[in-house]
């Protein structure tokens, strides 16, 4: 009896110890146990299932920030003047959205707005929603992030603000102006604004950047479909669309004119931008004062996804 007792003693603690072990094995490996595309199911997307990869984090293990809570700017003192922000109009203020913040968490749901930041891209964006709450998938597509709403679970591609697979594949995400620039530049302009607060109820270290010194590196951690050596990757960009033409306007070639304002033709209508050298930011305008969809980025990231872009060149007149 006493043998039997101690093999069962035995066997118990070895499958305890085994369960602990492969508890730890799973939330170190995720990507082991979800599958390649994370519990997704993937049929005929619009884009190539090869193309697909998977980012390491399990879905959801990015946490996207759900019940967002914010500040007055005088209480915004984590932030330094030159930290980089999302900033947008809404109907009743203005919202700062930190990168700082941002890189951690990369979704936003804020009502009725969905505010997204890719960091292996540099490409801030937001969308006007009505009827979806968003999370992390996991996964990319030429190094961008896949959003999925968590209705239908169907993946959307942030730069291309479109669905790729899914009950609601093919649907278009309707884009909302926000701008990417400087805390300071950002108060200066709107002392009045609102700012995400860094208590998200995460533990996270918002004062340090989990890409390290993924900005200024050339290297890229995922393939992408295709690759310019005309600028550096990571080069930042203002890219547009009018009709299905695409241009980019590089900061390189921005930082060369001798003003604030650079007038440029695309597509038949005169445009201009505004750029701001200082602060690192810009926007496009019609002559008209109408402010276009732009996005703001890395220079592999906007060719990855339209190759055959055109780039503004400056010229000395």
């Amino acid at each position: 009896m006493a043998l039997s007792e101690f093999n069962k003693t035995t066997f118990l603690r070895l499958f305890i110890y085994s369960i602990s072990a492969l508890v730890v094995i799973i939330l170190l490996f995720p990507r082991a146990f979800s599958g390649q595309y994370n519990g997704f199911i993937i049929k005929q997307p619009l884009v190539p299932l090869n193309e697909i990869h998977h980012g390491g984090p399990a879905r959801d293990g990015i946490p996207s920030i759900d019940q967002p809570q914010f500040i007055p700017a005088k209480q915004a003192d984590y932030l330094q003047p030159h930290d980089r922000i999302l900033g947008l109009q809404t109907e009743t203020a203005y919202k700062a959205y930190p990168v700082r913040i941002l890189n951690w968490h990369e979704i936003v749901n804020d009502g009725d707005l969905l505010i997204s930041y890719c960091p292996l891209c540099g490409t801030g964006m937001a969308f006007k929603i009505t009827d979806a709450n968003f999370g992390v998938s996991g996964l990319l597509y030429n190094s961008d992030m896949l959003l999925y709403d968590r209705e239908s679970h169907s993946l959307w591609s942030q730069i291309l603000s479109l669905a790729i697979s899914g009950e609601r594949k093919g649907q278009k995400l309707n884009a909302y102006n926000i701008e990417n620039t400087s805390w300071s530049h950002w108060l200066k302009q709107h002392p009045d604004t609102l700012v995400l607060s860094n208590r998200t109820g995460y533990l996270r270290d918002y004062t340090k950047s989990p890409y390290a010194n993924y900005e200024s590196s050339s290297a890229l951690y995922f393939p992408v479909s295709m690759r310019s050596q005309r600028f550096h990757p990571k080069e930042r960009v203002i890219g547009i669309q009018i009709n299905n033409l695409f241009k980019a306007y590089p900061f390189v070639e921005l930082d060369k004119s001798n003003g604030n304002i650079i007038q440029d033709e695309f597509d038949g209508q005169k445009i201009e931008i505004h750029f701001n050298s200082q602060h690192r930011s810009g926007s496009i305008k019609l002559v008209s004062g109408e402010t276009l969809p732009t996005i703001t980025g890395y220079w592999f990231a906007w060719f990855a996804f339209h190759p055959e872009t055109e780039v503004y060149t400056h010229h000395n007149k």
